[in-house]
C-alpha cells in the first residue's frame, strides 16, 4: 500500500453546519459489566455501523452534540480481528478454513510460519509498538484519526517518528496515510499501532467533532486568525495552494464559487459512497504480478495461496473486498504471459501453478454462490467470468484439451453403456463451474427450511411412506448433484454462515446414506449375475475424490470445524505461539438429533469413508489422475488427525462392512470395473485404523483392496517394472494411466503394512503372500517387499522371526523367476540379497536354491555368486555348520557347478573347476567338460585363463594342453604387435619350453600357424635360445641341460617363420609408408637384422634382402639413402 501519498480529498461537501450546542461531554467509559449499556450508546452503535453520517444529518433537522459525539465515537472499527485481517497475510483465525490452509501448505511444501517470522508481521509489530508506548499525540477529529508512532532505533538505524492518519466510516477504515512510505497490500505496523490504540484506549483519545463544525463556531476575526496561523505553521507546504484558493474565491466566475458548501475531510461519508475497507488495488496487482513472474520460486506459491486464504477470510467476515480482491488477482492471472507460451508450445503448466488455478476457480464458485448477494452483483460477476472464459489462453478445467467432466448442475447416472465419445462436453475452463453456479439460487423453500432450523422434520404420520424430501426418520434430505450441493455448503461456510452450512451438510449426508442403502438393495438383486461374470460396467464416471469442487473435503472440514478445540488467545499477545499446533476435536451432538451417538465428528468420518470408498472410473489426463491421488492423501491426512474413540471406531467398522458388501457401487466391493480407481491408499488407512479393534475385518479389507484390475486383463509374462512397459500392459487404454507407477507403489505399501502386522502369524502371512503373488506384477516392487520383510524379520537386538523370513525368501524366489529371462539392472543385487536371505533362513534354504538353481539363476550367477557365496568361509561361520552340513552344501555346489559348466562352459568352466577343487572326481569331470567344449564353444582367452589356472594349481601338462587348444583359436596379424593375447602366447611358449623339447616342438607349429607378427615371433625365438628346455623338472623325464640350436628342429622352423614374417612385414609397411615413419622403419630393419644373423647364412640373407629393397623401392630415394647409411 502506498501509504506515503497525500491525504485524499473529502468525499462530500458540508454546507449545513452542525448544531451549535456548546455542551461538552466525554465518551462514557466502556467495559463496565456492572452497568447496562445506555440507550444512547446502543442506538449510536447501530447508527454508526449502518448509516452514512450524511444520511443522519439529512434525516434529522437538529442533532444534539452528545449524540453526534457518540456516533463519531462508535464509528471507528471495534474488532481487532478486522485490523489483523488487513495487516497480515499469515494470520489464520481459529475458524479459518482448513481447505485454504491445506492448499497453502501443499503448495509451500507444508511448512508453517515460524514464530520469528510471525513476530515480524505488521500486526505483531504494531502490538509491540503499542505496548511499548510508542503511540502519541492521538487526536480524533470527526471521522479522521491522527497520531505519531515512534519506531525505536537499532544499531544500524536511528529512531524515527512517523505521522499516521486514518479515515474511517461505518466501522471500516476507508483510507490510511503513513510517513514510513510502506508499499504493500495491507497496513503497516504504524497504522496497526494507531488503530489498536484507538480500540484499546478509546477513552484516552481526544475527540472533536468534524472541523467544519469548529469553523462554524468562529467569527470573521477568528477565522482570519485561524487561517493565517495555519499558513504560517505550514507555509512551505500550503502557501501556493492557499493563494490559489484565495484567487478563485475572490473571482466571482470561478468554479469554486458555483458549488454550494465546502469539503470537509473529517465529516464522514456521503450517502452515495461505497462502504468498504481500504484496499490498495494497484499494490494487489503489482504483488500478484510479481509472485507470478517468479514462477513458483522464492515462496511465491505460498504467498499466492496466502492471498487466496485472505480472500476466504474476507468472505467469512462478509467483507465486500473479498470479491474485489479476487477480481484483481484473477486479472493478473489471466495476464500471465506464460499462458500463451504454454498454449503455443502445447505443454501443460506446472503442477503448483495448476493448483493455484484450481483454487482460483473454486473461490469464484464460492463468490457467486453467496446466499445473500444482490442480483446485479451476480450479473456483473457472470459478465466478467464470461469475458475471462472466452479468452483463448484461459486454462481448461482438466488441465488438457481432451474430454472434460460433466456439467455442474447435472448428475450423471450410476451406469452408462455409452461410448466415451458421446460423453464429450464443450470446452470447459476453470471458470465454467462458477458460470454454471450463477444459475443456482437459494429460493427453494425446502432448502431454506433446511438451513434455517435444526428442528425441520417431516410430520411423524408421513414417515412410513417414500419421500424425496425426508428419510424414514423424518430428517430432511437434499437431492442435488453431490458436488453442487457441497459447493453450497462451502459457500455458506465461507460467507460466515457456519450453522447453516452444518445443517445443509447433515441433510446431504442423510441423502448419501439413503442412496448407499438403495445401492445395496440393487446389488443384492444383481449379485449372482455380476459374480458369475466377474466384471461390471457399473461405476461412477464422476468421482467425488479429486473433483474440482472437492465435495468430500468440503463436508469433512465443515463438520470437523464444529468440533474443533482452538486457542482463541492468539491475537492477544505479541509473542504468540511459534508453530501451528495439530488440531484437537471433541464430539458435538448434531443439533436437533435425539441420538446422542450421532455427532458432527462421526458424520465427518462417515462421509469421508463414503467418498473414499466410492467406486469411480480413473479420469483422463495426467493432471486429473494426479489430483485424484493428491486429494485422496489430503483426506486421509485429515482423517489421521482424528483420535479414534468408541464412537468413531463404530462408524469405521460399520462403513467398512458396507463397503465390502457394496458390490459395484463400492471400490471395495466384490466386483469392480476394470478401470476403477484403486483403493490401496484408502485401504492402508482402514487397515491401520481397524487392526487393533477388528483384525479380521482389517485384513479382509486390505486383501480385497490389493487388486489392480487394469493390469489383470492382459497376460504379460515379462517384467513391467520399467515405465515403458505401461503401454504394452494396457494396450487399449486411452488415455494411459499416467500415475500407474505411483499406484503400484501404493499397492506395495499396503502389502508391506500387512506383512509387518502379520509378523509371527504364519496363516495371515501365507494369505498376504498369496495376495502379493496374485496382484503385484512388478519385480522391483516385489523385491522391495522382500527387502522390507527381511528387515522387519531380522531386528538388530532380538532373534529373527522365522515366519516372516520365510515369506521374504519366497518373495525373493518369485523375483528371481520373474527376472530370470529379462534384463534388469538390479539383477546382481537381487541375487546377492537372495543368498543373504537364504543364509538367514538356514542351511535347508541354501540347499534348496542350489538344487533348483536352473529356475532361479543363470549359470554364471549360479557359479560365480550363489555357489561361491554359499561355500565361503563366512557362510560356514555364520551358520555354525558341522562337518556333515558343510559336506552337503559343498556337494550341492559341485553338482551345480558341473551342471552350469555343461550348460555354459564358456562362462562357467573356471568357476566349476574352482568349486570342484577338493573333490577329485568332480574336478576331473569339470576338466573333461572344458576339453570337450574347447574345440567348439570356447574362445582362446577363456582357454588361456583356464590353462593359467591349471598351471597355478600344479597341473602343467593340462595347462599345456589347454594352451595348445587356445593357440588353434588364435590369429595374430603382422601389425597386431599390441594385441592383448601376446602375453598369453609368450606364457604358453614359456610353459612348453619349461616342460621340455617335445612340448616345445608341439607348440611351435601352432605358433607359426597362428602368429604372423614378426616382433612376437622374434621375442619367442630369443627366449627359447636363452635357456635349455625342460627346466620344470617333470618327474620321470631327463633333462640334457643343453641350449637348443636354431639350425635344428624345432627352432629352425620358428627361425624361418620369423625371417619370413620380417620380410612380409617390411613389404607391407613400405607400401604406405610416410616420411615421418622413416626413422621407425630403420629401427625395425635393425631388429630384423638381429633375427637374420641367428641363422648360419643370416648375414648373406640380410644383404640380399637389403639389395632387393633398394631395387624394388628405388623411387623412395630419401628412405633408400637412410638404408644405405645404416646397412651399406
Amino acid at each position: 500500500m502506498a501509504e506515503d501519498r497525500a491525504q485524499p480529498t473529502a468525499k462530500r461537501l458540508c454546507s449545513r453546519p452542525f448544531p451549535a450546542s456548546r455542551a461538552s461531554q466525554k465518551p462514557a467509559p466502556t467495559g463496565r459489566t456492572q452497568q447496562p449499556e445506555s440507550l444512547l450508546d446502543a442506538s449510536a452503535k447501530m447508527v454508526a455501523e449502518k448509516w452514512p453520517f450524511q444520511q443522519v444529518e439529512e434525516r434529522f433537522s437538529r442533532i444534539p452534540e452528545p449524540v453526534q459525539r457518540r456516533i463519531v465515537y462508535w464509528s471507528f472499527p471495534r474488532n481487532e480481528r478486522e485490523i489483523c485481517m488487513y495487516s497480515s497475510f499469515n494470520y489464520y483465525s481459529p475458524e479459518e478454513t482448513a481447505a485454504a490452509a491445506a492448499a497453502a501448505a501443499a503448495a509451500a511444501g507444508g511448512a508453517a510460519v515460524p514464530g520469528d517470522d510471525e513476530n515480524r508481521l505488521p500486526f505483531r509489530r504494531g502490538i509491540k509498538l503499542l505496548e511499548s508506548g510508542c503511540v502519541e499525540n492521538v487526536l480524533q477529529v470527526g471521522f479522521h484519526l491522527s497520531g505519531t508512532v515512534t519506531e525505536p532505533g537499532t544499531q544500524s538505524e536511528p529512531e524515527m517518528i512517523y505521522r499516521v492518519a486514518i479515515s474511517f466510516d461505518r466501522c471500516k477504515i476507508t483510507s490510511v496515510t503513513c510517513g514510513c512510505g510502506n508499499k504493500d497490500i495491507f497496513y503497516c505496523a504504524h497504522v496497526v499501532a494507531l488503530s489498536l490504540y484507538r480500540i484499546r484506549k478509546a477513552d484516552q483519545v481526544k475527540l472533536r467533532l468534524p472541523i467544519s463544525e469548529t469553523l462554524f463556531q468562529m467569527n470573521r476575526d477568528q477565522l482570519q486568525k485561524f487561517i493565517q496561523y495555519l499558513i504560517t505553521a505550514h507555509h512551505t507546504e500550503v502557501l501556493p495552494t492557499a493563494q490559489k484558493l484565495a484567487d478563485e474565491i475572490l473571482s466571482s466566475n470561478s468554479e469554486i464559487n458555483q458549488v454550494h458548501g465546502a469539503p470537509d475531510p473529517t465529516a464522514g461519508a456521503s450517502i452515495d459512497d461505497e462502504n468498504c475497507w481500504h484496499l490498495d488495488e494497484e499494490q494487489v496487482r503489482e504483488q500478484v504480478k510479481q509472485f507470478l513472474s517468479q514462477g513458483g520460486y522464492y515462496g511465491s506459491g505460498k504467498q499466492l495461496n496466502s492471498m487466496f486464504a485472505k480472500v476466504r477470510e474476507m468472505l467469512k467476515m462478509r467483507d465486500s473486498n473479498g470479491a474485489r480482491m479476487l477480481t484483481l488477482i484473477t486479472e493478473q492471472f489471466m495476464a500471465d504471459p506464460r499462458l500463451s507460451l504454454w498454449r503455443q508450445q502445447g505443454t501443460g503448466m506446472t503442477d503448483k501453478c495448476r493448483q493455484l488455478w484450481d483454487e482460483l476457480g473454486a473461490l469464484w464458485v464460492c463468490i457467486v454462490l453467496n446466499p445473500h448477494c444482490k442480483p446485479d452483483e451476480k450479473v456483473s460477476w457472470l459478465r466478467q467470468l464470461k469475458k475471462w472464459n472466452d479468452m483463448d489462453v484461459c486454462p481448461l478445467e482438466d488441465g488438457n484439451y481432451g474430454n472434460e467432466l460433466p456439467n455442474i448442475t447435472n448428475a450423471l447416472p450410476q451406469s452408462s453403456n455409452q461410448n466415451q465419445e458421446s460423453l464429450a462436453r464443450p470446452r470447459r475452463t476453470v471458470f465454467t463451474r462458477a458460470m454454471e453456479a450463477c444459475d443456482l439460487h437459494w429460493q427453494d423453500s425446502h432448502l431454506q427450511r433446511i438451513i434455517s432450523s435444526d428442528f425441520y422434520a417431516s410430520p411423524s404420520y408421513q414417515r412410513e411412506s417414500e419421500s424425496l424430501l425426508f428419510n424414514v426418520h423424518g430428517q430432511p434430505l437434499w437431492l442435488e448433484h453431490v458436488p453442487t450441493a457441497c459447493a453450497r455448503v462451502d459457500a455458506l461456510r465461507s460467507h460466515g454462515y457456519p450453522k447453516e452450512a452444518l445443517r445443509l451438510a447433515v441433510a446431504i449426508i442423510n441423502t448419501l446414506r439413503l442412496q448407499q442403502q438403495r445401492q445395496l438393495e440393487i446389488y443384492k438383486h444383481q449379485k449372482k449375475e455380476l459374480l458369475h461374470r466377474g466384471v461390471t460396467t457399473i461405476t461412477n464416471l464422476e468421482g467425488w475424490v479429486g473433483h474440482p469442487l472437492d465435495p468430500i473435503g468440503c463436508l469433512f472440514i465443515t463438520l470437523t470445524e464444529a468440533c474443533r478445540l482452538d486457542d482463541e488467545s492468539c491475537m492477544d499477545t505479541a509473542d504468540s505461539s511459534s508453530d501451528l499446533k495439530p488440531a484437537t476435536y471433541q464430539h458435538v451432538v448434531v443439533s436437533g438429533y435425539l441420538d446422542s451417538n450421532e455427532s458432527y465428528l462421526t458424520l465427518a468420518m462417515e462421509v469421508a469413508l463414503m467418498g473414499m470408498g466410492q467406486q469411480r472410473v480413473m479420469p483422463e489426463g495426467l493432471y486429473a489422475q494426479d489430483k485424484v491421488c493428491r486429494n485422496e492423501e489430503q483426506i486421509i491426512f485429515k482423517l489421521q488427525e482424528l483420535e479414534l474413540d468408541e464412537m468413531l471406531v463404530q462408524v469405521l467398522r460399520k462403513q467398512s462392512v458396507i463397503l465390502l458388501e457394496g458390490g459395484p457401487f463400492s471400490g471395495l466391493g466384490e466386483v469392480i470395473h476394470r478401470e476403477s480407481v484403486p483403493m490401496h491408499t484408502f485401504a492402508k488407512y482402514l487397515f491401520s485404523a481397524l487392526l487393533s479393534h477388528d483384525a479380521d475385518l482389517a485384513y479382509k479389507l486390505a486383501l480385497r483392496a490389493m487388486r489392480l484390475p487394469v493390469l489383470e486383463s492382459t497376460s504379460h509374462a515379462g517384467d513391467v517394472s520399467h515405465p515403458h512397459h505401461i503401454v504394452s500392459v494396457v494396450p487399449s487404454r486411452y488415455p494411459r494411466w499416467f500415475t500407474l507407477g505411483h499406484l503400484e507403489s501404493q499397492q506395495c505399501e499396503l502389502a508391506s503394512t500387512m506383512l509387518t502386522a502379520a509378523k509371527g502369524d504364519m496363516l495371515r502371512l501365507r494369505t498376504v503372500l498369496e495376495a502379493i503373488r496374485k496382484n503385484i506384477h512388478s519385480s522391483s516392487l516385489i523385491f522391495k517387499l522382500a527387502q522390507d520383510a527381511f528387515k522387519i524379520a531380522t531386528p538388530a537386538d532380538i532373534p529373527p522371526d522365522i515366519t516372516l523370513l520365510n515369506v521374504a525368501l519366497e518373495l525373493g524366489l518369485q523375483v528371481m523367476r520373474m527376472t530370470l529371462s529379462t534384463l534388469n539392472w538390479r539383477r546382481r543385487e537381487m541375487v546377492r540379497w537372495l543368498v543373504t536371505c537364504a543364509t538367514e533362513v538356514g542351511v535347508r534354504a541354501l540347499v534348496s536354491i542350489l538344487q533348483s538353481w536352473y529356475t532361479l539363476f543363470t549359470p554364471t550367477e549360479a557359479t560365480s555368486i550363489v555357489a561361491a557365496t554359499v561355500t565361503s568361509h563366512n557362510t560356514i561361520l555364520r551358520l555354525n555348520l558341522d562337518y556333515t552340513q558343510r559336506e552337503e552344501l559343498a556337494s550341492c555346489a559341485r553338482t551345480l557347478a558341473l551342471q552350469c559348466a555343461m550348460k555354459d562352459p564358456q562362462n562357467c568352466a573356471l568357476s566349476a573347476l574352482t568349486l570342484c577343487e577338493k573333490d577329485h572326481i568332480a574336478f576331473e569331470t569339470a576338466y573333461q567338460i572344458v576339453i570337450d567344449a574347447a574345440s567348439t564353444g570356447m574362445t582362446y582367452s577363456q582357454l588361456f585363463t583356464i590353462a593359467r589356472y591349471m598351471e597355478h594349481r600344479g597341473y602343467p601338462l593340462r595347462a599345456f594342453k589347454l594352451a595348445s587348444l587356445a593357440m588353434t583359436h588364435l590369429n595374430l596379424a603382422y601389425n597386431q604387435d599390441t594385441h592383448p593375447a601376446i602375453n598369453d602366447v609368450l606364457w604358453a611358449c614359456a610353459l612348453s619350453h619349461s616342460l621340455g623339447k617335445n612340448e616345445l616342438a608341439a607348440i611351435i607349429p601352432l605358433v607359426v600357424k597362428s602368429v604372423q607378427c614378426a616382433t612376437v615371433l622374434s621375442d619367442i625365438l630369443r627366449r627359447c635360445t636363452m635357456t635349455a628346455p625342460g627346466l620344470a623338472g617333470i618327474p620321470g623325464r631327463r633333462n640334457s641341460g643343453k641350449l637348443m640350436s636354431t639350425d635344428k628342429a624345432p627352432l629352425r622352423q620358428l627361425l624361418d617363420a620369423t625371417i619370413g614374417a620380417y620380410i612380409n612385414t617390411t613389404h607391407s609397411r613400405l607400401t604406405h609408408i610416410s616420411p615421418r615413419h622413416y626413422g621407425e622403419f630403420i629401427e625395425f630393419l635393425s631388429k630384423a637384422r638381429e633375427t637374420f644373423l641367428m641363422a648360419q647364412d643370416g648375414h648373406i640373407q640380410f644383404a640380399q634382402f637389403i639389395d632387393n629393397l633398394k631395387q624394388i623401392y628405388k623411387g623412395k630415394k630419401k628412405l633408400m639413402m637412410l638404408v644405405r647409411e645404416r646397412f651399406g
